[in-house]
């Protein structure tokens, strides 16, 4: 009998196939206590597992390299990187000592009993990037396991797999999709050598590092989908439908038709958007609209560059200091990421973000305690963090500042709100610029800008105009903080919505008002890679777009098809409507 399993939408594209469960993450772990003569033992158990685990991801990497940037997307290397560093993290390794040596507990018991220690902490992070790099730990954990069981990657294509025939046509082999409860980095690289057409997974976001990867790759896939591993079955037909985060079991001959026909169209969809790539994102009137891309990684300036970016409107610097477990990286090293993004993007501009996370995140190296954050989302986070630990943020402003140097770079400042912020801020990019004049080391000019993501910031702009070079409006905080809705809690996300008059007309005054200015304005949110809402933005007057490299060319054919004088007058109308959503399609 044919069902749905819905989950969240997260890289588009259809995959048609049969179903190769792997229906857990979390292998059965034995509890038992262990002899105090044989504690060492376990720990050295342990330390194997971690090695032959470390072997693995460095294999990994190594055939990453060998495939080149066109089969294997640099945000998979980053995220091994991260693993790599998972594996070394002081806090796992002395947890899991501690519940050996101190509890007496066996080595996979002790492992997975730290990982919920550590888990706890990932889950009181307010930023849902960061929050789900839990999911890294888990799978760390999850490897380790897998040795000490002697059991083989949940991707490995099992034997016979191109056997399986397809109803429609026998003579044809049928592809498989993957259904799973969560896929590691290492595994989404054996993914994109294997058979699999698509995927589905259990747990996980649109920010989560399967979405990000799906996205790259360009694969059809479902996350979020809660159950799907335990109620599809072994060898189900299944349609993944990556544009609607639906998922279809045991489908009709007709329902295999129909999305077999929409499968073709998607792929001549793409051929056609691919020809837009050296196409200048010119309206039909004559303006000339700004492409640029958001990047997690020094890396992924080539993927920028191939979807046709004219630069980086977002560089999230946090990407480079995650999972450190409080050994933030230090200036050579920082400086040396950035200048490879620099140089990647070949002349274009580079727009680096300071690093934007809180004192409820484990960055803030246990200064407060987490039961001191009882709303982490209005706490200390952001530039708030950065000027209360100036040491760290000097770092990151000298690093910045070499790698303008090297080519055009803006520097962009997260979450300001208040004058006194502004100065301190100023104040401590003139003390970088001062330090590294006093130590004769080389650094280059930057444009700096103020991202406007809280509502008191969007309703004083000229202050922010008189002090900034330009603006960049972060649509996902400035909807949430304006409406008051936390876009993770699955219980109000329905009432997280983009186009609420009140959103709408902050986004639409600070516009204008860079406009009048003469100051550069851009969206870096959600907002600017929707193309249903491309539109309404160029009728508001914005032409600066930063989006993930995946949807800039989808956005370009909108664009191309604009005609902004045509779109301000009813821009307006939507601006002072009641409804707004409800004329969107007009």
């Amino acid at each position: 009998m044919s069902f749905a399993v819905h989950g969240l939408a997260v890289s588009r594209g259809v995959a048609i196939g049969r179903a190769v469960i792997v229906s857990s993450s979390r292998l059965d772990v034995a509890h038992y206590y262990v002899p105090v003569d044989q504690c060492p033992a376990e720990v050295e158990r342990l330390r194997a597992a971690r090695n032959v685990v470390a072997e693995e991801i460095g294999r990994v990497q190594n055939s990453l390299h060998d495939l080149g940037s066109h089969d294997a997307h640099p945000e998979l290397a980053a995220l091994l990187d991260v693993h790599l560093m998972l594996l070394q993290d002081e806090q796992l390794i002395s947890g899991v000592k501690f519940w050996i040596q101190e509890r007496h507990y066996n080595a996979e018991w002790a492992l997975t009993t730290q990982l919920e220690v550590i888990a706890r902490q990932f889950d009181e992070m307010e930023d849902p990037y960061l929050r789900e790099r839990k999911a890294d730990l888990e799978q760390v954990v999850e490897r380790m396991l897998r040795v000490m069981h002697g059991v083989s990657s949940p991707v490995a294509a099992p034997a016979g797999a191109n056997d399986t025939r397809s109803p429609v046509d026998p003579a044809a082999d049928a592809p498989l999709v993957l259904i799973a409860h969560d896929l590691s980095p290492a595994d989404m690289l054996q993914f994109k050598q294997s058979v699999f057409a698509g995927f589905v997974t259990d747990v996980g976001g649109k920010t989560s590092h399967t979405a990000i990867v799906a996205r790259s790759m360009d694969i059809p896939a479902v996350v979020g989908a809660r159950s799907a591993s335990q109620v599809i079955r072994q060898d189900d037909w299944v349609i993944i439908d990556g544009d609607a985060g639906v998922v279809l079991v045991d489908p009709s001959p007709v329902l295999l038709a129909e999305y077999g026909a929409k499968q073709r169209q998607g792929e001549i969809e793409r051929e056609r958007l691919s020809r837009l790539k050296n196409t200048p994102a010119i309206t039909l009137d004559g303006q000339r609209i700004e492409l640029l891309a958001n990047i997690e990684q020094p890396e992924d300036a080539a993927g920028a560059l191939k979807a046709g970016a004219v630069g980086v409107g977002l560089f999230r610097s946090e990407f480079l200091f995650m999972g450190r477990n409080g050994r933030l990286p230090d200036e050579e090293e920082q400086y040396h990421a950035y200048r490879r993004a620099v140089e990647g993007m070949q002349g274009l501009p580079v727009t680096i973000r300071t690093i934007d996370v809180g004192a409820d995140k484990p960055l803030d190296r246990g200064t407060r305690a987490a039961d001191d954050h009882l709303n982490p989302a209005l706490g200390l986070r952001a530039i708030r963090w950065s000027l209360a630990e100036p040491a760290m943020f000097l770092v990151q402003l000298r690093a910045i500042l070499r790698a303008a140097a090297h080519g055009s770079v803006n520097l962009l400042i997260p979450m300001l709100a208040h004058a006194g912020e502004i100065r301190q801020t100023l104040s401590l990019i003139d003390k970088a610029r001062e330090q590294l004049d006093a130590r004769g080391a080389v650094h280059g000019p930057v444009r700096i800008g103020a991202m406007i993501e809280i509502p008191a910031a969007a309703l004083t702009i000229p202050l922010f105009l008189r002090h900034f070079d330009f603006l960049s409006i972060g649509t996902n905080d400035l909807i949430q903080y304006t409406l008051a809705i936390d876009r993770a809690d699955e219980s109000v996300s329905h009432l997280y919505d983009p186009v609420h008059p009140a959103v709408l007309q902050l986004i639409a005054g600070t516009i204008a008002q860079c406009q009048a200015q003469g100051k550069t304005v851009s969206v870096c949110g959600e907002m600017a890679g929707d193309v249903s809402m491309t539109r309404l933005l160029l009728g508001l007057g914005l032409r600066s777009f930063s989006m993930h490299p995946s949807q800039i060319l989808a956005v370009k054919q909108q664009i191309l098809r604009c005609d902004t004088s045509r779109l301000q007058t009813w821009a307006q109308t939507v601006l002072s409507a009641e409804d707004p959503a409800a004329l969107m399609t007009d």
